[in-house]
Order: structure tokens, then sequence, then C-alpha cells
């Protein structure tokens, strides 16, 4: 879905910046930590050093191994995280936010109370599950060092550091197989209580043989173990209610697209959308229809419906600039009858970028804006360029007459660049079987190909084919023959209903 071509482009300048950011939240880090850990001894904080320093310091050289490890994995496994410090800052604020819950809750209340799978859930939401797998796995190696190397032994045990451990990595892996699934914030919390049962597991089992051996010091053994097993039950339900708090602060605050706020942007009472809705209508149901074309198109080729869905939503809302110059929103009066070709292209093909700038003004994800501005690539727009032709007597560049681009940088790009226009076409060509709406589709998307729209995205012949027969098979159903009514008139009589031909 996101754009790769800069993979190819990567720079000593991208690994300067890179390691420039990630040296900075390494120290972040480390202050953090010793801020929490650390904190209240800083009257004693000479005698703590002689004390612990040998721990500190391999906790901080274990930290940074950790840190390398993470950079490396990003440097050959998805770069894109490394070009954008803004992205690089939400990975490692997420793990701020755990840092500081992980210390709060597990060294005042119990370890095991922890909201073990927060970063799991966090970081496959708003960026994707692989990245979530490996930084479920860092997160968990993070806590483990800072618990068994920077916590004295009277605080938590080796024993507790290790069941810590495989509790952050299970839970964590186990929301995150299960979390795609989930399309509301009730199945959210669901996710909360199905993850409790393999933490409470391991506790009991790892519980279990202590409470027996000390079963001769104390009365009630079991309810130790059951007050443990209670803060497993806390750290898995506490794991999603933390998450659903700050999701909605982090997808505002890092501008990221998620299915939760897929909802929000594309619902009726979406502000750009009421506003598409209310000033350029032929504009709204258009945009309507592709959505649904798109959806179809994105499954038939397994990307997101979702974002297909909202992409193609505000794909046009550029033209609200000017909504009486697009045909959809006109009348019998054309106002380009007036105008030159050029002021009419000219008008015709802002409206990319326009929508590009209206979508990042009201701090709208990237993604959409990137998809407004690319859905026409650099094709030509033939009316005007045809109408100009008729005119003057020399050669014209067709440049001026194009749009401006660029081209599809993304599948979903390509996918709503061909469902616009073939939407276009099939009601344009009064296509009504499937023949004729076929011939139309492939028209659309051959031309396309010619001119080279699709070269800079990772789109296929074989994804091109099923989008194409999707897009036959939707609108088949849409533009299909009906049958002539008979043109009857019905009158009430005392002894019911009487029709007449007219």
């Amino acid at each position: 879905m996101e754009k790769k071509e800069f993979i190819n482009e990567w720079t000593k300048t991208h690994t300067f910046k890179s390691v420039m950011w990630y040296l900075l939240h390494y120290v972040i880090f480390v202050v953090l930590a010793a801020l929490l850990l650390i904190g209240d001894k800083l009257p004693n904080l000479k005698e703590n050093l002689s004390q612990e320093g040998a721990n500190y310091l391999y906790a901080i050289f274990s930290t940074l191994l950790l840190f390398i490890i993470t950079y490396l994995y990003f440097f050959f496994e998805n770069r894109e995280m490394l070009i954008n410090g803004k992205k690089i800052a939400l990975l490692f604020t997420v793990l701020y936010l755990y840092l500081i819950m992980a210390c709060l809750i597990g060294y005042q209340i119990d370890i095991y109370a922890r909201p073990v799978a927060f970063v799991a859930m966090m970081i496959f939401v708003l960026v994707g599950r692989r990245e979530a797998i490996f930084m479920n796995v860092i997160c968990g190696l993070l806590v483990f060092n800072i618990d068994a190397f920077a916590m004295p032994e009277s605080a938590v045990s080796i024993k507790e550091c290790c069941s810590s451990l495989l509790i952050s990595f299970t839970a964590g892996m186990f929301a995150i197989f299960f979390a795609s699934k989930a399309r509301s914030r009730v199945s959210i919390v669901g996710i909360g209580l199905f993850i409790v049962v393999p933490i409470d597991l391991i506790i009991a089992l790892l519980e279990i043989p202590t409470l027996m051996e000390g079963a001769l010091e104390g009365p009630s053994p079991w309810q130790a173990l059951l007050t443990e097993v209670g803060y497993g039950l806390f750290g898995g339900v506490m794991s999603t209610v933390i998450f659903l708090a700050f999701l909605p602060i982090l997808e505002w605050a890092f501008n990221c697209l998620t299915a939760f706020r897929l909802r929000e942007l594309t619902s009726s009472d979406a502000k750009i959308l009421k506003k598409l809705k209310a000033e350029a209508p032929g504009t709204y149901n258009h945009s309507m229809m592709v959505a649904q074309l798109a959806e179809a198109s994105a499954a038939a080729i397994g990307e997101n419906m979702d974002f297909a869905r909202a992409a193609a939503l505000y794909h046009d809302v550029g033209k609200l600039h000017y909504p009486e110059h697009f045909t959809e929103n006109q009348g019998e009066y054309n106002l380009h009858d007036e105008l030159t070709p050029e002021l009419s292209a000219d008008i015709i093909r802002s409206h990319a970028r326009d929508g590009y700038k209206l979508i990042r003004t009201h701090h709208l994800p990237q993604f959409l804006a990137d998809v407004a501005l690319e859905h026409h690539g650099t094709m030509p727009i033939r009316y005007f360029y045809a109408k100009a032709l008729k005119m003057t007597d020399g050669e014209l560049n067709i440049e001026d007459f194009s749009y401006s681009g660029p081209k599809p940088q993304s599948k979903i790009s390509a996918i709503i660049m061909i469902c616009d226009a073939a939407e276009a076409a099939v009601r344009a060509a009064n296509a009504r079987t499937p023949e004729e709406t076929e011939k139309a589709i492939r028209a659309v998307i051959e031309e396309r190909m010619d001119l080279e729209q699709f070269a800079e995205c990772d789109i296929t012949m074989a994804e091109l084919t099923k989008i194409r027969l999707a897009l036959v098979n939707c609108l088949s159903g849409v533009y299909h023959h009906r049958i002539k009514y008979p043109n009857i008139k019905y009158r009430r009589t005392d002894s019911g209903t009487k029709g007449e031909n007219e």
C-alpha cells in the first residue's frame, strides 16, 4: 500500500539523519529510565552508584545493543520507518509510554499487573503487523534488561523477571494475531479478556511450586496465588483499556490512518464529505460509486478495502473549489463554453492539487492527500486538448493539457485511477451488457498502460486483470438493462383500483 521507491534513493544523508534520531531517542530512553528507577535515590546517588554501578552500566550497554538491532532491522527490512523522524518518534513514544507504565505499575503495584500487550497492539494498529511482532520482542527484552540489572533483587526476583518476559512476549503475540479481526472498541476489550488466559496460565504454573513450598510458612498460600492471578487479569484487561485511551491521542499527534479513524473519516458526518455532499452533490455521488468499485477491486488483489474506500471518497474533494465547472455538478449550461480550452484545462487539472492542499489543511492523513494528487497521474485532458486543436492551426504541447502528476505511487492510487475513469467511461458509453462494460473498462486500463501510468507502482498485469474482472462484475450490476414499464394511469373506483392505458 505504501510507497517503496525511496529505498533505491537511500543516501548517506538519510543514514546520518536516521542514526542521529536513534541516538537522540536512546538518550531520552536511558534518561527516562534513570529518572523512574533512581529518581528517589538522588540524595544517596553516589553510594547507590558505587553499589549498583556495574549493573547500571551493563543495563545501559544492553539497551544500546537493542537499539542498534532495532535500527538494523528497519534499515534492511523497512527503511520507510527511518526516512521520517516522525515515524521513528512514533515508535519510541509508544516505548516511552510503556516504560513509564511498566516501572510505575510493576514496582509500585505488581510486576504481573503491567499492560503487557500495550506496545504490540499500538504498533500493530499504527504501523503494521511485522513491525509489531518485532517491537513486541524488543520491548520485552528492554523491560527485562531493566528488571534484571537496574533493580535490586529485593524489588524484583530473577524468577519474576523471566516470567514477566515470557508473559510480555506471549500476550503481545496473541494480541497481534487476534487484533486484525477487531473492528470495534468492544472487540478490542474482548482481546484483553482473551489474552488473560495465557497470562494467568503462565503465572499459575510458575507460582504454584513456590507457593506449595511456602505452605508451611503461611496459612493461605492459595490466596497469594489468586492475588497474582488477579494482577494478571488486571494487566491483560488494562492493556486494551490503556490502548483505547491513548490511540486517539497518538492517531492525532502522528496523523496515522487506522481502522478506527477510517470510520470517522468515511462517515456521513465527516466535515469535508458533508461539505462535498452539500456543495458538489454530483461529485459526492460519483465518489460514493467509485468507493464501491475501489472496495471490490482492493478485495480482488488483497489490498486493504477500508483504505481503498476512504481514498475513493476523498479523491475528488479538490472539486469543492470550482464545483460548477465539473460536468457531474452542472445542469444544462456548461461554464466552459465561455472559457478558452487552456483555462478550462487548468481549472480541471487543478482539482488534484487543490484536493491535496485541502486534505493537508484539515490535517487528514498523508495517504489520502497522496491519492488525491496521484489519481489522474499525468493523463491528458482529451476533451479540451481536442477543442484547442480545432481552434489553432499550429501544433500544441499536450503537456499543457495534461495533469501534472505524479503518477500513482501505490496500488491503491492505481485502483482509484482505474475506478474513477471506469465508472465515468461505462456511464458515458451507456453500456448495458457485460460485454460492452468489459470493452469500456479494458480501454480505460489499456490507455493508462500505454501512457505508462502504472510505471511507478508495483501493480502487476495479473492484478490489473483481477481489477478489470471485479469492475465488470460491479458495473454490469449497476448499469444493466431495464425493462420499459407500460404507461398506465391508475384511478380508484368504488369496486377497487382500475387501470387504463394511455
